[in-house]
């Protein structure tokens, strides 16, 4: 069974999904996509997307709090992590980001050292690079124009493969009216939060067993910032897609088995 539940934090809440009756405890922080919609009404959809987690974790996947503050930044995001773990009793757990997730879960390893058990960085970066700078400042000016549209056709059309954009192009008018936000404030807010990250220096902090995974073809974060992150963690391996790109985590078919591989590691 899948679970969706929501928690009160300040004077807002988080949406979040619980799935899973393992011993150890994994959290998942998705994607900027988290900003058009939260994780609310996804739960059967995750838990059969990471089914292979069930057995041995309890898994959580976290949103962010749905009023988001100006100027937010990567860093207030993770203490907010950190603040569920503690409302939820969660003493620790193995991490996963995926792109600005991964930016959040630097925060939680770098502060918070004795709650993380394993960390996986997924198609993210520690810096600035001139890759992502140019793509979400595009994004941010087809937001401040209220243009859903382009974000959407953008975001597909650089994170994926030929193969499966063949696919969903056909459905692009569709899959965009059924998917736009009402606003597209906290995506704003949370695309600025990627553009000011910047953890690069205190990578050197983290100590947890780490699992960086980057896609050769990413035109989004590029695939030189997995490398960098490999370099600046000591305990940390990285694996590098050559055929795919952002979307890696939803299109290479052994993906979720190589986490678990790296999870089961002792």
């Amino acid at each position: 069974m899948a679970y969706d539940f929501r928690i009160d934090i300040d004077d807002t809440y988080v949406d979040y999904v619980k799935f899973g009756k393992g011993k150890k405890n994994l959290i998942i922080i998705p994607g900027l996509g988290e900003s058009l919609k939260t994780t609310h009404g996804t739960g059967r959809i995750l838990s059969k997307m990471y089914k292979c987690f069930k057995k041995d974790y309890t898994v959580y996947v976290f949103s962010r709090r749905y009023r988001l503050k100006e100027n937010f930044t990567t860093e207030d995001m993770a203490e907010d992590i950190i603040e569920l773990m503690n409302k939820l009793n969660i003493e620790k757990a193995s991490i996963a980001g995926v792109s600005q997730g991964g930016m959040i879960a630097q925060y939680i390893a770098i502060n918070h050292p004795d709650k993380v058990d394993k960390l996986i960085l997924v198609v993210t970066l520690s810096k600035q690079n001139e890759i992502v700078k140019e793509r979400i400042s595009k994004w941010l000016d087809y937001a401040n124009n209220k243009d859903y549209k382009n974000i959407f056709i953008d975001t597909m059309e650089n994170s994926y493969q030929e193969k499966k954009l063949k696919k969903y192009r056909k459905l692009y008018k569709v899959l965009i009216k059924i998917s736009e936000p009402k606003t597209l404030t906290r995506f704003k807010i949370e695309a600025n939060a990627c553009l000011s990250h910047n953890a690069y220096s205190k990578l050197k902090l983290i100590k947890s067993p780490t699992l960086v995974i980057g896609g050769e073809k990413d035109q989004i974060v590029g695939v030189n910032a997995s490398k960098e992150i490999h370099e600046k963690i000591k305990n940390s391996e990285l694996y590098i897609y050559e055929d795919y790109g952002h979307g890696v985590y939803e299109e290479a078919k052994d993906f979720n088995k190589r986490i678990v591989e790296f999870l089961n590691k002792e």
